[in-house]
């Protein structure tokens, strides 16, 4: 099941960005930094695989994921300033998303402010949320899209620089191709147990507060 939903995932962001080039690249950033569970760590490495295959332009393409994102990251500063903690614990078990991630979203606020959505930005799961509390606390919205974007920018580039580096060491390095090639079972179960893990400790979390209720 986990392996389908892996593959699944994977199938669209390849199409997406095969079919639609920099505007998919935003499209996709956009809907992960919406805090909907599209991982940019698939994205923007198969991006960066294709500007080894000299399909793609790095700059742009780090600069089409920070556009994306600054999308995706409008609607969750509005809806946190609209609709505050009440809509995340009312319609965020839909899309994985509970107060814990919140509450540790807004720790990162309370106590580094404003640059927190910079900070946050560059860092794995924090990155996704971290517009929610930012909306809440009604950061003005120039300083709020320009963190955004400088910390967008770093983190699509650094993951498409590691597609680059991956795409062009594969058809320049045979060994490179023979390790992950004998990697491949660990590469996917590791994969497998954090997605399982994930959806396993969201989905128990969910429960029990419904059960408090």
């Amino acid at each position: 099941m986990i392996e389908q939903i892996l593959s699944f995932l994977t199938g669209i962001i390849v199409d997406t960005i095969s079919a639609t080039g920099y505007v998919g690249i935003a499209l996709l950033m956009a809907i992960e930094s919406a805090c909907i569970p599209l991982p940019s760590e698939i994205i923007m490495p198969f991006a960066g695989y294709l500007v080894s295959q000299g399909e793609m332009n790095l700059f742009l393409v780090a600069t089409a994921g920070a556009i994306g994102c600054n999308i995706g990251s409008a609607i969750a500063y509005f809806v946190g300033m609209y609709g505050g903690r009440a809509f995340v614990e009312r319609w965020g078990r839909y899309v994985l998303v509970g107060t814990h991630e919140l509450d540790i979203a807004e720790r990162f606020f309370r106590r580094w402010g404003s640059v927190t959505v910079f900070i946050g930005r560059l860092l794995p799961v924090i990155r996704t949320f971290i517009a929610f509390p930012a909306g809440m606390a009604r950061m003005p919205q120039f300083k709020f899209h320009l963190y955004t974007f400088v910390g967008s920018w770093l983190w699509c580039y650094a993951l498409a620089y590691i597609g680059k580096v991956l795409g062009d060491r594969w058809h320049s390095d045979p060994r490179m191709r023979e390790l992950l090639h004998q990697f491949d079972a660990v590469i996917v179960a590791v994969l497998l147990l954090g997605v399982a893990w994930y959806v396993w400790s969201h989905l128990k979390a969910l429960r029990a507060r419904s059960a408090e209720r």
